[in-house]
C-alpha cells in the first residue's frame, strides 16, 4: 500500500491498515534546493510505527518514473493531492493503472473530484459544518456553535470512510481480477454519519438541531453536569430503567416519570445539577457507574490515557523511538489488529527505505546512487 498523503485522512486510513497489517510505504518529495526534509514529530500517527518510507522528486521524469515502478507490485494507492493534481504530476489512476492494472487508486479530498466546490480548500470543521453536525452540536455561552473537539472529519468521515472503501475494493478485486477508482469526498462521508438526522428531515421535513432529540439536549437525561471539584461528568440514562436508577441514586425519584416532560426539563436539569454539584466527580463516578446509570467521567486527554479500564485493556502501548528513546503511545485499539510489540519499535524518520524498496523493484545499485546523487531520490 503506497501513501502519497503526509496528513489528513489518507494518513488516518493508512495508519489504520497498518495495524492491521498492511505493508504502507509512506511516499513524500525529496528535499528541494539543499533544503532539509521536513521530519514530522516522533508522536505523530503513532510514530509511523510498522511503516516504511520513500521520497522521490515526482517533478522529474526519473523520479516519476522510479515511483510508477514502485507500484506496479502495490495492491493500493492513495493520495490527497486537490483534484487533478495527481494527473498533472503523472502519478493519477490512469498513469498507475497503465502499470498496475489491478491496483486500487483512492483518491480523498474534501468535496471530490466532482461538483462545484472540487477545488475548494478546507479543513475538518469546514466538513463537518456543511454536513449540518456542527449546527446540531451544542452552543457557546453566545450561541455560537461549539467547535467539536476532536477531527471527527479526519478519523471517521476520511480515514475510515478510505479505509472501508480500500478494503470493499480488494474483496471485490478478489472476485473480478479487476483494480477501481475510488472518489473518497470527506463532506460525503460527514453528511453520511448525519443521516439519521438528514433522513429524518428528509422525510417529514423536520429541521433537527440543538434541543431537538434526546441526543442533542431535549431532556435533562443526556448531559453533561459540573460537579464539586470543577470538574464534569456525562450523563446518558436514555433507557427509561437507567433513568430511573440515575433518579433513586440522586435521591430525585419524583421525576423518574417526568424523564420526556418537555414541561419539567429545566426543573430536572436544575435539579440534577444541585445534586451533582454536592460531590467529587470521581465520587459520582464510583458511586453511578456499578449502578447502571449510564455516567462516565469527562476525562481529559491526560486523564483518558491513564484510565483504568483503557490500561487494563492495553490501549497505552511502550515504543521505543531511535532518537526520543521509550516513549508511549496509543497501541492498535481496532479489534482483530496485529498487537504492537512490547516495546514496539518505531522507525527514524531521518532515514528513508527508498534505495531498497527500488531495489525490490528491479533497480540496480548504481542506477539507485546516480538517482540520489541527481536529488531525484532520498
Amino acid at each position: 500500500m503506497i501513501d502519497l498523503a503526509p496528513v489528513g485522512p489518507a494518513a488516518r486510513a493508512t495508519r489504520l491498515l497498518a495495524d492491521y497489517g498492511a505493508d504502507v510505504i509512506k511516499v513524500g518529495p525529496v528535499p528541494r534546493h539543499a533544503g532539509v526534509a521536513v521530519v514530522p514529530p516522533p508522536y505523530a500517527y503513532s510514530g509511523y510505527r510498522g511503516m516504511r518510507r520513500a521520497l522521490f522528486d515526482l517533478k522529474s521524469n526519473d523520479g516519476r518514473d522510479a515511483f510508477l515502478a514502485l507500484t506496479r507490485g502495490a495492491d493500493v494507492v492513495i493520495e490527497s493531492f486537490r483534484p487533478g493534481v495527481a494527473d498533472r504530476l503523472g502519478v493519477g489512476y490512469e498513469a498507475v493503472r497503465a502499470v498496475n492494472e489491478r491496483v486500487v487508486y483512492c483518491s480523498t479530498s474534501g468535496y471530490g473530484q466532482t461538483g462545484p466546490r472540487r477545488h475548494w480548500a478546507g479543513h475538518d470543521l469546514n466538513y463537518l459544518a456543511v454536513s449540518g453536525y456542527v449546527h446540531c452540536s451544542g452552543r457557546d455561552a453566545d450561541g455560537t456553535p461549539a467547535l467539536p473537539g476532536a477531527t471527527l472529519a479526519d478519523i471517521a468521515a476520511g480515514g475510515m470512510h478510505a479505509a472501508l472503501a480500500m478494503l470493499a475494493a480488494l474483496v471485490r478485486r478478489d472476485r473480478t481480477g479487476q483494480g477501481e477508482y475510488l472518489d473518497v469526498s470527506v463532506a460525503d462521508g460527514a453528511v453520511g454519519m448525519m443521516s439519521l438526522y438528514a433522513d429524518e428531515h428528509l422525510a417529514t421535513g423536520a429541521e433537527p438541531g440543538p434541543g431537538h432529540y434526546i441526543l442533542t439536549g431535549r431532556h435533562a437525561c443526556y448531559g453533561v453536569y459540573a460537579c464539586a471539584d470543577g470538574r464534569y461528568l456525562s450523563v446518558a440514562a436514555i433507557e427509561h430503567a437507567f433513568w430511573a436508577n440515575l433518579c433513586r441514586e440522586l435521591g430525585l425519584e419524583r421525576y423518574i416519570d417526568a424523564q420526556t416532560d418537555d414541561a419539567a426539563q429545566d426543573e430536572i436539569r436544575a435539579a440534577i445539577a444541585a445534586v451533582l454539584a454536592s460531590a467529587d466527580r470521581d465520587e459520582w463516578v464510583s458511586r453511578l457507574g456499578p449502578a447502571d446509570c449510564c455516567v462516565a467521567p469527562v476525562n481529559s486527554v491526560s486523564e483518558a490515557v491513564a484510565d483504568e479500564q483503557y490500561r487494563a485493556r492495553g490501549v497505552v502501548v511502550k515504543a521505543e523511538h531511535p532518537t526520543e528513546g521509550t516513549i508511549e503511545q496509543i497501541g492498535p485499539v481496532w479489534a482483530g489488529a496485529e498487537p504492537a510489540g512490547s516495546p514496539c519499535d518505531l522507525p527514524d524518520l531521518t532515514l528513508t527505505h527508498t534505495a531498497e524498496l527500488l531495489a525490490e523493484a528491479g533497480y540496480d545499485e548504481p542506477r539507485i546512487t546516480e538517482m540520489a546523487a541527481a536529488g531525484v531520490i532520498a
